[in-house]
């Protein structure tokens, strides 16, 4: 899924319209799995001046950035964050890790050809799913009709559960970049 269906989809399951930083840990866990992309590829870019189609071709794909998307996005590393935020009754952290184990549930179903060690550091094994968030080739154009349209639901669910404007706001600027993100990548690919 697109980053902003990740805050989304946490923040829906997670977030707490009574307690600021429990709905602040919601959309920080959803991003997090996907912070070490945005900061290494940024940099690549920005910083490096690397071009797109080296860093999306052949770094995103390196054994290095590899390493570092599994310890991200691993079911076991936020298992046991979770499991701990349980035991200690710690509701921040709780919404944090659940939002980071949503995120890795359905990047699990929606990645194809750039899918995850999800089960790091017990195996290596990858799950190439038959269902691509985003290229058409693997159902991408019907899997991101389904996201963009979940999306909308789910924000609407959030914009009548958070009774602030900035609240809401905020959750309508998400959808908005996620509703971006879905027509590039129904445009690009």
């Amino acid at each position: 899924m697109n980053t902003p269906a990740h805050l989304i989809f946490g923040a829906a399951a997670f977030a707490d319209p009574t307690n600021r930083r429990v709905t602040w840990a919601a959309l920080a866990g959803g991003l997090a799995p996907d912070l070490s992309l945005y900061l290494m590829a940024g940099a690549s870019l920005y910083i490096f001046d690397i071009p797109a189609r080296v860093v999306f071709r052949d770094l995103y794909f390196s054994d290095a950035w590899q390493t570092v998307f599994a310890i991200d996005n691993s079911f076991v590393l936020w298992g046991i964050v979770l499991a701990v935020a349980l035991w200690r009754r710690m509701p921040v952290l709780v919404a944090f890790a659940g939002a980071a184990i949503l995120h890795l549930v359905f990047d699990f179903a929606l990645h194809h050809d750039d899918a995850r060690r999800h089960f790091w550091p017990l195996t290596d094994w990858v799950f190439a799913s038959p269902v691509s968030y985003w290229d058409k080739a693997d159902y991408g154009g019907a899997a991101g009709l389904i996201e963009a349209g979940a999306s909308v639901l789910l924000t609407g669910l959030l914009i009548w559960r958070f009774t602030s404007w900035p609240a809401r706001a905020g959750f309508a600027l998400l959808l908005a970049a996620e509703l971006m993100a879905n027509g590039v990548w129904a445009y690009v690919f």
